[in-house]
């Protein structure tokens, strides 16, 4: 096979909040309805069914002086030693994420510069050639900007490019809302550069598709279920519909991704998927399999940390790489050669999928 440029990761990093926000911390929450209405059952019974649904023990939040740009410069500090990349070569940074910069103490967005304008600034990269700009993508944020990096990398138009996941969805959740549970806050990020190998490695394939015909406000802003709130906008889902539009449309997404790649399931290693619900990604695992006549899945080859860390949006997925390759995830490895997965889904709604090859 012929010289070909591929893009592979060369390095990780994230940042995972020291502050620990146990399911226990929920008991005392007044949780409402919809219409504003108390909720029927007992706090003790909301935590425990929801812990039973979700796989979520307890989920980190950022400290109130820190923000998402900083999370984000603070994961790609650790990415960019990890790859040895001298800052200075960086082509792009791309951030992805939803809120902006969301302070404990003000509830509104804030992307005036945007964040990774902010990044840059606070790696101290003075090149002005090395372009920065947001992503705003739903929960695939962060993969979509690899695949972005992947076109500029592929292209010969860059050689190098960081992408970073960063998000405090505890800053934008209703507090009277269930699905608060759900959030936590975090950032990932990798150092992606370009390799000429005559094979294989690296990313092999992508796949993505964006539904709005009927889909495109399962996630959406609205006021608090609180009518005596004021008029600050919060996170809302409509949970069962997500959970139906995810199991029918991921497995599939995520096929497609493999047979782009030319490789059939059993060469998947891997598979990294964004994390919400632990049930909703087993049952989409499940149907991936079963797509290809597969009843028996691999142990281990779906690595969760939802259990620990919630819901971290753009940040779930590179942070999730980083543990494994910093071998801090017992029990996981990615090796050389092997052939791993990353997919998610979120608001859009949006579905993207990559399969890649560690190199050798």
């Amino acid at each position: 096979m012929a010289q070909q440029i591929r893009t592979v990761i060369t390095g990780t990093g994230s940042f995972i909040p020291g502050r620990i926000i146990p399911n226990s911390e929920f008991l005392k929450t007044t949780f409402l309805e919809r219409n504003g209405t108390p909720f029927e059952k007992s706090n003790e019974e909301t935590v425990q069914k929801f812990k039973e649904i979700t796989g979520i023990e307890e989920r980190r939040y950022a400290d109130d002086n820190t923000l998402a740009s900083d999370m984000g410069a603070q994961a790609s500090e650790k990415a960019l030693e990890m790859s040895g990349l001298d800052r200075e070569q960086l082509d792009y940074i791309i951030v992805a994420h939803n809120f902006g910069d969301v302070r404990a103490d003000n509830r509104r967005v804030d992307m005036v510069p945007s964040l990774a304008s902010k990044v840059k600034y606070h790696l101290g990269i003075k090149n002005p050639y090395c372009v920065a700009y947001d992503l705003p993508f739903g929960c695939p944020g962060w993969l979509q900007g690899v695949i972005q990096a992947n076109y500029y990398i592929r292209s010969g138009d860059a050689k190098t490019a960081l992408v970073i996941g960063s998000e405090t969805l505890s800053r934008v959740c209703d507090p009277h809302d269930r699905d608060s549970m759900i959030y936590a806050d975090g950032a990932g990020a990798t150092v992606l550069q370009a390799s000429e190998s005559d094979h294989d490695s690296g990313i092999l394939s992508h796949a993505a598709r964006t539904d709005t015909e009927t889909q495109a406000y399962y996630l959406n802003m609205s006021r608090s279920y609180n009518s005596k709130s004021d008029d600050t906008l919060y996170l809302k889902m409509d949970g069962r519909k997500l959970y139906q539009y995810a199991l029918s449309n991921v497995p599939g997404l995520v096929k497609q991704s493999i047979e782009k790649a030319g490789l059939d399931l059993k060469d998947i290693n891997k598979v990294l998927i964004h994390q919400a619900n632990e049930k909703m990604d087993e049952a989409i695992l499940q149907r991936l399999f079963k797509l290809y006549g597969e009843t028996e899945i691999p142990e281990g080859i779906m690595p969760m940390t939802i259990s620990k860390l919630g819901n971290t949006s753009v940040a779930t997925v590179p942070t999730l790489l980083d543990l494994i390759l910093r071998k801090e995830l017992n029990g996981h490895d990615i090796n050389p050669g092997d052939t791993v997965v990353f997919a998610s889904v979120g608001a859009g709604m949006n579905i993207n999928s990559v399969v890649y090859r560690m190199p050798d």
